[in-house]
């Protein structure tokens, strides 16, 4: 019997199916906060994984500010896949930068809240809130009620670096609304107040609960934390005649990744109903959709009005408005 020779593309082929098949492996460039024990990352992980067939890594950075300029000085070389957690005030600089691709997402599919007014092709919303100052009301009966009582006040303050946090930026932004030109005195008269400018959110946050300070830069959303995870309603946020800044937090596919669809498919299940459950109760923003039921807590928070800028007045001006804060916290 003779036997006859399979074609080498037959055998290559046959050897390659027996083969264990290779998960992806999808980067995710983000904040210190989300990938945190307490955060959403570790639940976010978890329900993509379980959907995508591959593996989800997170790649940590401070505070969004801190991760921009992180994928800005790796440029072509970066590992990152998708970047998750800057904010709509960096979005300009961001696509000028050229470090973002478009995706394909249809936003009539989504039941997306209408004060997002959201259309973009590039960025992608997942959760949002209000910059607020917070305060323990078990020591401090008599909080301020604008922005300008707080810098006339003799009280104690605590808030993020602009340079590297997109909270402290948030704060910038709030400044500059309400001041304009008169914003270097402000930042003077808060100068007087601060007891220390932290690189990020964690930090400043952390000093406030030990009794480091009066009040804190935080949002609105943050007293629902310890409504809901420590059954105290002793820390209020505090809602400020001039108005506030909003805060959307957004993701984007990197524009060197080698596999936009899976970074797609990470953004998308990001605005899923599943995932927008998981972000108010660990990252403790508002959801960006309008059908995720919440814990009673949320519908008693602040509802400022909106004040602020576009996202391309921020990048025309957020240099210059960079060195004002520098010059007068330095004096």
């Amino acid at each position: 019997m003779k036997f006859h020779a399979k074609p080498l593309s037959m055998l290559l082929a046959s050897a390659a199916f027996a083969l264990p098949s290779v998960a992806s492996e999808l980067t995710v460039y983000t904040y210190s906060s989300f990938t945190s024990s307490w955060g959403p990352g570790p639940q976010i992980k978890a329900a993509f994984e379980a959907q995508c067939d591959c593996t989800l890594t997170f790649v940590s950075s401070d505070d969004g500010v801190s991760l921009l300029n992180r994928v800005r000085l790796e440029g072509a070389n970066t590992q990152a896949d998708v970047i998750l957690g800057i904010d709509d005030a960096l979005i300009a600089e961001a696509r000028a930068l050229g470090v973002v691709q478009p995706h394909s997402i249809n936003w009539g599919d989504y039941p997306m809240a209408a004060d997002l007014a959201w259309s973009d092709d590039t960025f992608v919303p997942f959760d949002y809130g209000y910059f607020a100052f917070v305060y323990d009301s078990e020591t401090n009966s008599k909080p301020v009620t604008s922005l300008d009582d707080l810098l006339r006040s003799n009280v104690t303050i605590v808030y993020q670096d602009p340079r590297t946090s997109t909270v402290g930026q948030g704060l910038m932004l709030w400044m500059n609304a309400v001041y304009g030109d008169d914003v270097g005195d402000a930042w003077g008269a808060l100068a007087e107040r601060t007891v220390t400018v932290t690189s990020g959110w964690s930090a400043a946050y952390g000093m406030f609960l030990e009794g480091e300070a009066d009040y804190v830069l935080s949002y609105t959303t943050s007293p629902a934390y310890h409504v809901v995870a420590e059954s105290t309603d002793r820390y209020k946020a505090l809602a400020f005649s001039e108005g506030h800044v909003a805060q959307i937090e957004v993701g984007a596919i990197s524009a060197h990744t080698q596999q936009p669809e899976l970074a797609e498919q990470f953004l998308t299940f990001l605005l899923s109903k599943e995932a927008q459950e998981i972000i108010p109760v660990t990252n403790w923003m508002l959801p960006v959709r309008t059908d995720v039921d919440l814990p009673e807590v949320f519908s008693e928070l602040a509802q400022p009005e909106r004040i602020g800028f576009t996202a391309e007045e921020v990048y025309s001006n957020r240099q210059k408005w960079i060195r004002e804060w520098r010059n007068a916290v330095s004096q």
